[in-house]
């Protein structure tokens, strides 16, 4: 089937930049500044951002080349599977797809949990209790109809998608900006006060949750055949969406460091909106909430771009049930991976608060697994397909591949056990139970697989 008939060729550069962009930059950096800041210090916690957006960067410009001369929705599962055949393809994109599940329900409770810091209460009939969080349905049920809509949305358009974020986008850059403005004319140096907390160790903490505040600029790729711009662009646009990403976040921690002392750091909920009310009083904090929110909106529609998307391509090659292959007849949006995404995020926000936690962490450790295959299959295409065109090719891109990889490499041992920054027990119960969903699929394939060869013999 052509490109032209299943997907519709919509997205201009504006709108591809604010999908990359507002897919990065969500509710995090409102609600973790002072986490991240205690942690590692004022200037260890920028040094932890800009070293890990770096690495972000290396692997960025890998996915900047190989975008540009794959432009299929699916990206990366495209990308692995000529490189690396069916299994390494699988891996690949299942792990993707897990940091994409995880990010939704993060984006989910997140929003629900916006309640926790505004003086509206929607804690009504109580639950259950997860962790030492009380769970009430009122609550649970933000998340659950905000699930609803962000699916509704996505079902009828990528176009309609497209608006909605590009909006919404605005109104983050417009709190953001706000804080920055404040910090210049009313931050204290004094604050900053101590530049590092806990040494190396500090900054490894701060450093093992980066990957998840920087996965996003690879939803690119996902929704390549919808995006009207020439191959080339597309890698560009890539790399430009890290960096501005990067300077975002390290210029947030900065402006909430000058605003806020080390007592206020430790005992604000919501450190960024606190930040931005010492500068602009009440106003302040009312619209940098709105931003968060904002931000939530803007990470949780982009993800559910990627990763319907990526479930589509993996149907398509008999990796998941065929049902997921489906195309809206009029929208050309696959509407059943869609549903399944919208379908976990309504169930996410039942388990409670500490489910943030635990979703940035797993969902973590499935991205650099992803991103570690994805240069495998960078170096390995250089070297099988050197006639491959490329509209957009790296330089030394040998060396960059293997840059890539020795980074991913080095994030991924961050997860693992004895490491500081070691994934918790229910954060590797949500990796095993993900690993183990993905096992059954991957029998049912092959099983699929053979059966195909079978019939054909």
């Amino acid at each position: 089937m052509e490109t032209q008939q299943r997907f519709l060729r919509v997205l201009g550069r504006k709108d591809v930049l604010a999908l990359a962009f507002g897919a990065m930059v969500g509710w995090g950096w409102v609600i973790m500044s002072n986490t991240w800041i205690l942690r590692g210090g004022s200037i260890g916690a920028v040094a932890a951002f800009a070293g890990g957006g770096l690495i972000i960067l290396i692997v960025a410009l890998l996915y900047a080349e190989l975008a540009a001369a794959m432009p299929r929705a699916g990206g990366e599962h495209f990308y692995s599977l000529k490189a690396l055949g069916w299994t390494g393809s699988f891996v690949c994109t299942w792990a993707l797809i897990f940091i994409y599940v995880s990010v939704c329900c993060f984006e989910a409770v997140a929003l629900a949990s916006v309640f926790d810091y505004i003086d509206i209460n929607v804690k009504h009939v109580y639950l259950w209790t997860i962790a030492g969080y009380d769970v009430y349905l009122g609550w649970a049920l933000i998340g659950i109809v905000a699930s609803a809509v962000i699916t509704t949305i996505n079902i009828l358009g990528v176009k309609l998608s497209a608006i909605f974020q590009t909006t919404v986008t605005l109104l983050v850059l417009v709190s953001g900006l706000c804080l920055l403005t404040g910090a210049t004319l009313h931050g204290s140096s004094d604050n900053i006060q101590p530049y590092f907390a806990a040494g190396g160790v500090g900054i490894l903490s701060v450093l093992v949750m980066v990957p998840f505040f920087f996965v996003g600029f690879d939803v690119i790729p996902q929704a390549a055949e919808e995006i009207n711009l020439p191959f080339r662009d597309i890698g560009s646009i890539i790399i430009v969406s890290v960096g501005i990403t990067v300077l975002w976040y390290c210029l947030v921690i900065l402006a909430v460091a000058l605003l806020l002392d080390a007592p206020s750091l430790s005992t604000s909920k919501l450190a960024t909106a606190d930040a931005n009310a010492i500068a602009w009083g009440d106003i302040g904090a009312t619209l940098l909430i709105v931003g968060g929110i904002a931000g939530i909106l803007t990470s949780w529609n982009a993800f559910v771009i990627g990763g319907s998307r990526a479930i589509f391509a993996m149907a398509g090659d008999d990796m998941l049930p065929s049902g997921l292959e489906k195309l809206h007849h009029s929208y050309r949006t696959p509407f059943m991976a869609i549903a399944l995404i919208g379908l976990l995020s309504c169930i996410a926000p039942i388990f409670g608060r500490q489910a943030l936690v635990w979703f940035v962490n797993a969902g973590s450790f499935g991205l650099v697994i992803a991103w570690l295959l994805v240069s495998i299959s960078f170096l390995r295409l250089r070297k099988l397909h050197p006639e491959m065109e490329r509209p957009f090719k790296l330089p030394a891109g040998t060396l960059a591949g293997w840059a890539g990889v020795v980074s991913c490499l080095m994030l991924t041992c961050l997860y693992l056990p004895g490491s500081p920054a070691a994934l918790a027990r229910e954060e590797w119960l949500i990796v095993l139970a993900w690993t183990f969903l993905g096992l059954i699929f991957y029998i049912q394939g092959v099983t699929r697989q053979k059966r195909k060869v079978t019939n054909h013999g």
